[in-house]
């Protein structure tokens, strides 16, 4: 039965993505569902809800504001809110049961930002979409409004003013798109990626959106040379800074041999490239022809950007063929040919049957055969906060090796 877990768990909805990608930005995020759905995200999705105040908010909707409706009293307990705390913006993003019954959330945000002054918008979520498609439809709205090049609100009432653009400056600079705590669960991650880039003679502008605040992130817009993408999160962002402000993108994760990779198309990309970078057997990407495509024997089950860089690094690592899977939604621009698209549970437990190695989160492993070997890579957009004291810094070149010794040891 197609969209059917009986023994994996689902990954995080779409409204944690988009509160995953506005966490750190100053600004009121509220949930429309009934209670429940904000302790979900900040206690299992949200690591840095225990040490950074962040404004996020479940509008509590009760049976009767499903039945008869009741924006009212959404709309003055937000007005409250945000005249107490004074957000940057406002964004109100509906669950299932708002999305259902129709909600028009663009009028209540339109009241909501005349009654306070403050910007409000909402995103097209319905928590039945992976978090992935939330953190795209965030950062690419906080793109537009840094470009000015659409409306942050429904009146278009701007957020900050636009900052100057800075003289340039020697190294190459670069924005990286996408890296938020689902996909990069290790509280170190974003120093890893700045790291790195130092390392490589790059300098980095922006953080979207981990570590940079929203003036520094508005300021990246016209900044910045150059994107890093490290997830479909980061796309929808990093393909209108390109339309708009001409800032070429590059799509993967500094993993390994994959961050030579991605150092050389950093210091050299005039125009896109995403799925490209990542050569492979395969004729085509998954999503075109997945059912021709046989899997190598060793797999790498997660986000897209994240599998297909970790495979390439450690293909080149150990010299054994490695087939990205990727179970969330994605784009087929940033597919590598012979990256497997399996979203349901039915699709993927063949493809394993004749696998000689999975890497992928703790909680797959019960539909993993006996026979295969099984690295456990926790991923917090999968399991929470459940292996929390397991999740690796890929990008910490300590950490990557410890990784790499372990999976050669299957070999």
């Amino acid at each position: 039965m197609k969209q059917v877990a009986s023994i994996l768990s689902t990954y995080s909805a779409d409204t944690f993505g988009v509160c995953s990608a506005f966490f750190e930005l100053g600004g009121m995020i509220v949930i429309h569902d009934p209670s429940g759905c904000n302790s979900t995200y900040t206690t299992h999705d949200e690591p840095r809800w225990y040490d950074h105040d962040s404004l996020i908010y479940v509008s509590a909707m009760t049976e009767r504001d499903a039945v008869l409706g009741d924006d009212h009293r959404l709309i003055e307990e937000i007005v409250t809110a945000a005249r107490q705390q004074q957000p940057h913006f406002i964004c109100l993003i509906p669950s299932q049961i708002a999305h259902l019954i129709g909600t028009d959330c663009r009028a209540i945000c339109r009241i909501i930002e005349k009654k306070t002054g403050v910007p409000a918008f909402t995103l097209p979520t319905n928590s039945m979409h992976y978090y992935e498609r939330g953190i795209n439809l965030a950062l690419e709205h906080l793109a537009a409004w840094a470009l000015g090049k659409g409306a942050a609100s429904p009146s278009g009432r701007d957020l900050l003013p636009k900052p100057a653009r800075k003289a340039g400056t020697v190294n190459r600079r670069i924005n990286l798109l996408g890296l938020t705590p689902l996909d990069y669960g290790a509280a170190t991650a974003p120093a890893s990626a700045a790291k790195w880039l130092a390392q490589n003679g790059f300098t980095l502008e922006a953080c979207w959106a981990m570590g940079s605040s929203l003036e520094e992130i508005a300021a990246s817009a016209s900044n910045a040379d150059c994107s890093l993408v490290m997830s479909y999160g980061g796309l929808g962002a990093a393909r209108l800074l390109y339309e708009k402000a001409d800032i070429p993108y590059v799509c993967g994760a500094p993993f390994g041999a994959a961050g030579e990779v991605l150092s050389a198309a950093l210091k050299t990309c005039q125009a896109p490239l995403s799925g490209a970078l990542w050569p492979h057997s395969g004729d085509k990407p998954g999503i075109q022809k997945k059912q021709e495509i046989s899997p190598a024997p060793c797999c790498i089950i997660g986000e897209t950007v994240f599998a297909q860089s970790l495979a390439h690094a450690l293909e080149k690592a150990t010299g054994q063929a490695f087939t990205a899977i990727v179970p969330v939604e994605t784009d087929r621009e940033i597919l590598a040919a012979g990256t497997l698209l399996l979203c349901d549970e039915d699709e993927l437990r063949p493809r394993l049957r004749d696998a000689r190695l999975v890497i992928a989160d703790p909680l797959y492993a019960p539909i993993v055969p006996d026979t295969c070997h099984f690295v456990a890579l926790p991923h917090r957009g999968f399991s929470g906060r459940t292996y929390e004291r397991q999740l690796p810094d890929l990008m910490d070149a300590a950490m990557y090796h410890d990784f790499l010794q372990e999976v050669r040891s299957c070999f």
